[in-house]
Order: C-alpha cells, then structure tokens, then sequence
C-alpha cells in the first residue's frame, strides 16, 4: 500500500504482471530467444539506468524475487496474472496459468489469476477454458491475438470462433476481456495487434468487459476513438507507465487523452512486470502533473482522487474486489 507524504493510504492492484520463463533452457527454437531479447530491449531502454537487471535474471526470475519486488518494496496490495503461452516458442509456455496458479496458491490473496483461450484451439480449447474456470475460478481471460500456432501468424477477435469463447466466457461467468493491443514483440506480426477489432467484440457482447493492455499504442488514436463510443472497453496502462521516466511529455499526452475520452474511471495502472517493477512506477505516478498547456488544451486534470481510480479503485470494481475488506484480510494476514 502507499501511503502519500500526508499520511493517505492509497489500495494500489498491480493489472498487469507475469511470472515467465524465459530461460534459454526453455527455448524451443530462436524465437524463444527473439521474444524474451525484445522485452529485455524495452525495459532497458525504459527504465532508469539503477533499474535495469542483469539479462540472465530478467529472463527467469525466482518467485521470492517477484513477491519482494510487488508486495515489499513495490506498493502493490493485490496483482493480477496475465498469461502468455506462446508454445511455439517455450518447450513448456513462456507464462502460463497453471505456473501462476502455484505461487497464487502460495501467497494467498495477494495473486489474481486470469486465464487464456486461442479460438484456433477449437472445441479442446473450449474444454480447455472450462477447466480453467472450474480449477481456478477465473474471472478474466488474457488474450494475445498474434500468437502463432503452426502456420498462423494471429487471429482476429471479430472472427466466428472467437465468438464461440466469448459467448462461452458469458456463460462461465468469465466477464474481463484483457487484451494485448499494443506494441508488437519479435518475431510477432504487428498488424495482428491492430486495435480495430475490439470494436466489433465489444458491440457484440456489452455485458463483457473488454480491456485493451497497453492502450493500443502506438494507435492510441485508433483506440480512444472506439473506448468512446463503447462503454465497457477499459485501457491497460501497461507498456505507457515507463515513459513517465523516459519521456515525462509523452505519456502525459498518452494519459490527457485517455482521460478526455474515456473519462477517469476507465483506466487502469500495470506495470507489465517483470519487464518494470511497480515501485519506481507508482513512485513516479503520484508525484506526476499534467503540463499546464496540457490541462488547458484538454480540461482535464490528474488529481489524487483519480490517481486512486487508475492505481486500484477501477480494475478492484471489475473483479468485484471491497477495498476497505480486502485492507482489512492484509493487516490480519501481516499480523497473524
């Protein structure tokens, strides 16, 4: 939890981490070594210079690593799983639901576990994400729509199979559709990123909640003129939050025009770690002001009330997290 230099608490839910496995050993062909490499590029170029990891401990970390950097040093109260399989490149996935589960299980409360789908996975995968459900009590579902899977370089959401595991994900009670829409990875084919399609899905289904992971940058454009139009699309701040260090300009016009077109209570902190650590980010995130010009232009302002929204109160709302109880299990679990 984070506590303002007047005293104030501040619930803080991680939206975006991950436990993966990027370890030579479990590289299946050069396109394990490809995807972990161009993570490593973007948190070395990111981050502040005492921020950056040796590369052999970014690509496979300890658990007890991971704990200490979100819950000890790192201001998080709860973090949200978001898996990413990519078995064409992993001899056994890169971050998996089941791995996340394990340490889920080890630190109670402190871990939401989301699971995934790839509608090319067709009626096993349907079964698949039924397991889930009933194994892990999911609530949301990750999905990375240019993963490869043999000959395919991706999918689309709006495509006829999607619908069939968003229709079942209705039916499951899976209600939290996060999305990678953003930067591509090598060797990952950027156009299967392209936001454009959460507009369909989104239409289709408004009793799901759609969150677009890392805004759909770089068409944030693309993005914001959809999420204002469809009111359960959300923006995932991950991959954004690091250019509050490396470029403080752009990431303040990043968050002035979400906060022009969605309004506040749609946005939603992530670290993406471990690509950042939370501590340094959130540190940052309190202390940041929009420019003065910025304020003028767009009428919007990032005061304490909606920093609160962005760092927990929003995603909390979708995962049907109570704040003041879930403060309370912390204390008694820090205690006991």
């Amino acid at each position: 939890m984070f506590k303002t230099k007047g005293g104030e608490e501040i619930f803080v839910i991680d939206g975006h981490v991950h436990y993966w496995d990027g370890s030579p050993e479990n590289w299946l062909n050069v396109h394990g070594e490809e995807f972990i490499n161009c993570f490593y590029d973007y948190h070395r170029n990111l981050s502040p210079k005492d921020k950056i990891w040796p590369i052999d401990e970014f690509r496979k970390y300890d658990k007890e690593r991971m704990v200490h950097d979100l819950f000890s040093k790192g201001y998080v109260d709860i973090a949200v799983f978001q898996p990413t399989y990519l078995n064409e490149f992993y001899k056994h996935g890169f971050n998996t639901t089941e791995r996340n589960a394990e340490l889920a299980k080890e630190y109670e409360g402190r871990f939401i576990v989301n699971g995934a789908f790839d509608p090319r996975d067709g009626e096993r995968g349907l079964e698949y994400l039924e397991q889930q459900a009933e194994t892990y009590g999911i609530k949301g579902v990750k999905l990375y729509t240019a993963e490869w899977r043999g000959d395919s370089k991706g999918y689309k959401l709006s495509d006829p199979m999607c619908y069939r595991y968003l229709e079942k994900c209705r039916e499951l009670g899976i209600t939290n559709i996060h999305v990678h829409k953003g930067p591509t990875i090598t060797p990952l084919n950027r156009d299967a990123f392209d936001v454009a399609d959460v507009d369909d899905v989104a239409s289709a289904f408004p009793d799901l909640n759609f969150i677009v992971e890392h805004v759909g940058l770089p068409s944030l454009e693309d993005f914001c003129w959809i999420a204002t139009q469809e009111r359960n699309v959300y923006g995932g701040l991950a991959v954004a939050m690091p250019f509050i260090h490396a470029r403080p300009r752009y990431f303040a016009e990043i968050l002035s025009e979400l906060l022009f077109w969605l309004d506040e209570d749609r946005i939603i902190f992530g670290s993406d770690y471990a690509i950042w650590e939370p501590g340094w980010l959130i540190e940052k995130f309190i202390d940041f002001e929009l420019p003065e010009d910025i304020q003028n232009e767009t009428g919007v302002n990032l005061t304490m009330d909606v920093k609160k929204k962005i760092l927990g109160e929003n995603i909390a709302r979708l995962y049907g997290i109570d704040i003041e109880a879930a403060k309370r299990k912390l204390q008694q679990n820090l205690v006991s």
